[in-house]
């Protein structure tokens, strides 16, 4: 019968029974000692055997294993901050141009925050894939770029409405997601610039009308974005949020309503709100949302369930619709902070960072009524300076995008002159008659490549009189 060897004369940890292991420490040596493989010095472990305690290890390996999951937890409550800081001016002034009251515009971004939460929570933990979920920052710009429809606030609920099921309709129909995936990239990307110029051009407003209040503004992003490019627009917010305490009158918050709640609003509809904004929202929020958020999750080497994403993000968008909530899509700008490996080294844990983002986003939204309230004693120029800044790097991607084939150039920049100008036609905004004046363009203008030109035959020397003595007469 073998007995088991014992603790103090076993050559390696793996011949010491589980139960009978102790913690065992190496004896302090001094620079001059040496030993030699299999030999114990002074009673003490041998070289061979582990030289750290068992406990040690124990304890080391429950604070990687704590380290590792508290990293995709932080990074989505970073994701959640950033997220919600960076663009909620945009969203509640776009809400307030679309014929919101101040209640109004504190439930829609509530109902936002939620339905953002949500769907981001239930996509990250279905699917174990990274994928954020944001409201429409370029449909909350479009929203101030078209301006109240005809028919007020419930009109633009309805054209909400209609958007969502849009989206939801293009993940249930795979070819009408790609009908819109084939809108021409330069004439998406000019119209989503002639959407978003009016909103950057105010930082230079702010600046000639209150100098001495945007001033600190944008001085503090340029400082942020040179050095933290991530929180710049945190921490203009955060400067403009100082310089409202500053300089809002003091009985300026005593009427407001700091409680966040959902003012439900019966929708209605109209020809021209249904083809003026509920479509250009639809393809704004696809081509400028959507698509560049599935690249991203691609470029990081997932492959996500398109079809899936817009089933859920569609359905949130009808859930948040009737109390103000314009639009719900894949986060574009923001996702690279979840999918990306500082979230997790491991791409397979990174899904934790986005339901924790949505989580966080959903309770950022109980701030929807202090956030409100804040842009409502603010000069209106100021927060949309704010907003402004926040779109200055989707501005110069989509303007990037427009203009970088030559053959579509021209018709691009028809796209972004004309949605730019703002201009109405029989009830219906300026998007839609640049995304049609743009593809007339191509479809007039654009000629095919020409052929290529085969090479010429390969001539030989000896063909043209060369030889090899030197140069003969023609034959």
């Amino acid at each position: 019968m073998a007995f088991p060897t014992p603790a103090s004369r076993a050559s390696v940890d793996s011949e010491i029974p589980r139960s009978s292991r102790r913690a065992r420490t190496r004896r302090p040596t001094t620079a001059g000692s040496t030993s030699r493989p299999g030999r114990r010095a002074g009673g003490g472990c041998g070289t061979r055997l582990s030289c750290y305690t068992l406990s040690f290890r124990k304890r080391n390996t429950w604070g990687v294993r704590m380290a590792g999951r508290a990293q995709p937890v932080l990074a989505g409550v970073v994701t959640a901050l950033v997220g919600f800081a960076s663009s909620f001016t945009v969203v509640l002034a776009g809400l307030r141009a679309a014929g919101a009251s101040d209640a109004q515009a504190a439930s829609g971004l509530l109902a936002l925050c939620v339905a953002c939460g949500l769907a981001a929570a239930w996509l990250g933990w279905r699917h174990r894939i990274p994928m954020s979920v944001a409201w429409s920052t370029p449909g909350a710009a479009l929203l101030v770029a078209t301006g109240p429809p005809t028919g007020g606030w419930p009109v633009a609920v309805g054209a909400f409405l209609v958007s969502g099921a849009l989206i939801v309709a293009a993940g249930l129909f795979p070819p009408l997601g790609r009908a819109v995936a084939a809108i021409p990239k330069p004439v998406a990307g000019a119209m989503l610039a002639g959407v978003l110029l009016p909103l950057c051009t105010a930082p230079v407003r702010a600046l000639v009308e209150l100098p001495r209040v945007a001033g600190p503004v944008v001085l503090g992003w340029l400082l942020l974005h040179r050095f933290a490019r991530r929180w710049a627009v945190p921490g203009a917010l955060l400067v403009a949020v100082v310089a409202i305490a500053l300089t809002a009158p003091p009985a300026g918050l005593s009427g407001a309503t700091l409680t966040p709640s959902l003012a439900l609003t019966a929708p209605a509809w109209n020809a021209s709100a249904l083809v003026g904004l509920a479509l250009p929202l639809f393809l704004v929020t696809m081509a400028a949302q959507n698509v560049p958020g599935m690249a991203v999750l691609v470029g990081y080497g997932y492959r996500p369930p398109f079809g899936a994403a817009l089933r859920a993000t569609g359905l949130a968008s009808l859930l948040a619709a009737p109390a103000g909530g314009h639009a719900v899509n894949l986060a574009a700008i923001t996702a690279a902070l979840a999918a990306g490996p500082d979230a997790h080294p491991e791409p397979e844990r990174r899904w934790v960072a986005s339901v924790t983002a949505g989580l966080g986003l959903a309770l950022l939204g109980l701030g929807a009524g202090v956030a409100t309230a804040l842009v409502a004693v603010a000069p209106p120029i100021l927060i949309e300076a704010v907003a402004g800044l926040a779109l200055l790097g989707a501005l110069a991607t989509a303007l990037a995008a427009a203009v970088t084939d030559p053959a579509t150039r021209e018709a691009a920049v028809v796209t972004f002159v004309v949605t730019a100008s703002g201009v109405t036609l029989i009830g219906v905004g300026g998007a839609f008659w640049g995304l049609v004046a743009g593809c007339l363009m191509l479809l007039l203008f654009h000629r095919r490549p020409a052929a290529p030109v085969p090479p010429a035959p390969e001539t030989r020397p000896d063909q043209l009189g060369f030889v090899k003595g030197g140069v003969s007469g023609l034959r």
